[in-house]
């Protein structure tokens, strides 16, 4: 068995044009266009191209974009007043704060401090407990995280938007960031959800029960191809870089690619899969909260 590629580049394509449309149906029906700022603290080079990628994409789609550096050696507090600058104005809908911050600052202050309707990372706690409470039918207001709602998007197009009810997913990690915002997502596609991680006994066998199997420890390789059981749905979160021998780096997932493309039915590679998603529902949250700060304002 060979599995079927995930392509995770042409569905984001898909959706930021759809994305795109909406945008411009808004700056039409209000006069100004959805705006998101994006705020990133010193000189972190990952970060620095994570967050061009991010405002090239939401220009293109009609976004309005707004990039505020501050120095590496910036405060919580110094930081906190920018975002409390941000949620008094009324034509900036999303805020982004790019992680990682620097040592000195307390990001979990800074992610609270956001307003909930301008959260577009969706790490606010009143998203995370609305998306927790919520029923099958998700709000159309809600700010979902982008990695896990990309992810569902890429499981409803592989096995069809009812194609997930009944399965057994496992999820491979905890994090507030992934692993508990997928297991929620997974529930109101009414799957039967196992979040398994480092302390779980017997992982593999956990993970070979999995019709859906989503990946997301941070470790590169950790899932093996024997991990998997035949014809499952394997969605890789990972993004790891590794060097070889040779010097050479490049980036792999948390999933043993080679070894489980022989064994799954359908699977994501890295890069190409989730990672092009994640920045596409970024833009999509824009869009949701300046329609929703739009209404209110009427």
């Amino acid at each position: 068995m060979t599995a079927r590629i995930i392509d995770g580049k042409a569905e984001a394509a898909r959706l930021r044009a759809s994305i795109g449309e909406q945008a411009t149906a808004f700056t039409v029906e209000n006069g100004y266009p959805p705006k998101l700022c994006v705020l990133i603290v010193g000189d972190n080079a990952a970060s620095r191209a994570y967050v061009r990628t991010k405002t090239r994409m939401a220009a293109e789609a009609g976004i309005a974009d707004e990039l505020i550096e501050l120095p590496a050696d910036s405060t919580t507090d110094e930081l906190l007043s920018r975002v409390e600058e941000l949620n008094r104005d009324p034509r900036t809908h999303g805020i982004l704060v790019q992680l990682p911050l620097p040592e000195q600052m307390d990001a979990q202050v800074v992610l609270d401090a956001i307003a909930p309707e301008k959260d577009v990372d969706g790490f606010h706690p009143v998203n995370v407990g609305r998306l927790s409470s919520a029923g099958r039918e998700l709000p159309d207001d809600l700010l979902i995280p982008c990695t896990p709602y990309g992810s569902l998007h890429l499981l409803r197009t592989t096995l069809g938007v009812d194609g997930l009810a009944g399965r057994e997913a496992v999820v491979v990690g905890r994090s507030n960031i992934v692993g508990k915002p997928m297991t929620a997502l997974l529930l109101t596609a009414d799957c039967t959800v196992t979040v398994a991680h480092s302390r779980t006994r017997d992982l593999p066998g956990v993970c070979r029960r999995a019709d859906i199997l989503i990946a997301a420890v941070g470790r590169p390789g950790m899932i093996r191809g024997d991990w998997i059981k035949p014809g499952a749905t394997v969605i890789d979160v990972g993004i790891n870089r590794v060097t070889d021998a040779g010097g050479n780096s490049r980036i792999v997932g948390d999933v043993a690619f080679d070894e489980a493309v022989e064994v799954a039915g359908a699977i994501t590679p890295v890069p190409g899969g989730v990672g092009p998603m994640t920045v596409a529902c970024l833009l999509r949250n824009t869009v949701i909260a300046a329609r929703a700060q739009a209404k209110r304002e009427k």
